[in-house]
């Protein structure tokens, strides 16, 4: 079941005194795809969203996943086994507190002030405790198994399974109640800019699994991720339309996204990104060392005095390529496959 509606969409003015050419956002901001106006009639106006794909092999995906149901189920059963040991005693202290006798009556009127004193403590001490279990340690499995104001990890996995690419949805935590208009308020911008450009920065969403991006800035959103694979299992939306994708609302544009192929950076920093999965694939195919030897015929070929011309990329993919069918791997489709784009050198 797709999660219900978050808030009433709020459609774009005509016109605005910070228009961009033909009525969209300045960059590096444009419309988002059309495609994904299903999934974003889902979104609440309220928080920033940055939807990305990850590609980490499922294997490793499960032994992650592992990791907060072994604590979840750990919490639980400790929970468990304390209430077990415990209630009997509140029950008895609310029975003496009824008039009927029982261990736990504490005759006060013939009790110094010290025994009165660490009588007082002792009880203390063990509600206090309670009460710290019951209101930061128990909501944890309460919420992995049955959270529902934005879905819980469980109903995720139970619906989305282990795949080789996942669609993870972030959603801002409470800083987005700091920005105004991002095209009047610089300060706004550079605060929206900062935190999207770190949560996807190429190095971060390489190396962790999605799983793993929650922080103080940003949560996953149950709902909406498996509402997004619901999307693609359809093939109503396809899955590259979520790679790299950050959602803002503005009151005079709508939803608008944050371009983040602009500029030569942005073309460095995806074809680190590219490296990153193409390691992961040989790694996983037992063939790291084989990753190694390709960076250095790459940096060994474009170090070489004259430069790194279309005639000596020619030269080193033909020698990259022969490498590679020496290890029975067709450099091209592996590529391909581990990328999704044709292969560079």
């Amino acid at each position: 079941m797709a999660p219900s509606k978050r808030t009433s969409r709020h459609k774009p003015s005509n016109t605005s005194t910070s228009s961009g050419n033909n009525g969209n956002p300045p960059a590096p901001f444009k419309r988002p795809p059309e495609v994904l106006a299903p999934f974003i009639s889902e979104l609440s106006e309220k928080h920033v969203y940055i939807t990305h794909i990850d590609a980490k092999p499922p294997a490793f995906k499960r032994k992650m996943f592992l990791v907060p149901v072994a604590m979840n189920v750990a919490v639980a059963l400790l929970f468990a086994w304390r209430m077990y040991h415990i209630l009997p005693w509140y029950w008895k202290l609310l029975m003496s507190g009824w008039g009927h006798a029982n261990e736990t009556r504490f005759n006060s009127s013939e009790a110094t002030w010290s025994e009165l004193v660490w009588e007082i403590l002792k009880r203390g001490i063990v509600m206090f405790i309670d009460f710290m279990l019951f209101v930061f340690v128990w909501p944890w499995p309460v919420e992995f198994a049955f959270g529902r104001s934005h879905g819980n990890p469980t109903r995720w996995r139970l619906n989305v399974g282990f795949r080789d690419k996942e669609i993870y949805v972030r959603r801002s935590r409470d800083w987005d109640l700091m920005l105004r208009d991002i095209f009047k308020d610089e300060n706004s911008k550079k605060i929206l800019l900062a935190y999207t450009q770190e949560a996807t920065s190429p190095l971060l969403q390489e190396q962790k699994t999605g799983y793993l991006l929650m922080n103080s800035k940003w949560d996953l959103d149950w709902n909406l991720m498996i509402l997004a694979h619901k999307f693609v299992d359809k093939k109503e939306v396809a899955l590259e339309a979520f790679r790299n994708v950050i959602l803002v609302f503005h009151q005079d544009y709508g939803w608008i996204c944050h371009d983040l192929k602009m500029g030569i950076a942005a073309e460095e920093e995806d074809r680190r990104r590219q490296v990153f999965a193409f390691r992961d694939v040989l790694t996983a195919m037992g063939k790291e060392n084989l990753f190694y030897r390709w960076i250095e015929v790459v940096q060994f070929e474009s170090t070489q005095p004259g430069g790194f011309g279309p005639e000596k990329q020619e030269a080193a993919a033909k020698k990259i390529r022969e490498m590679f069918e020496a290890e029975s791997i067709n450099f091209d489709e592996l590529w391909k496959e581990a990328v999704g784009t044709n292969p560079g050198i």
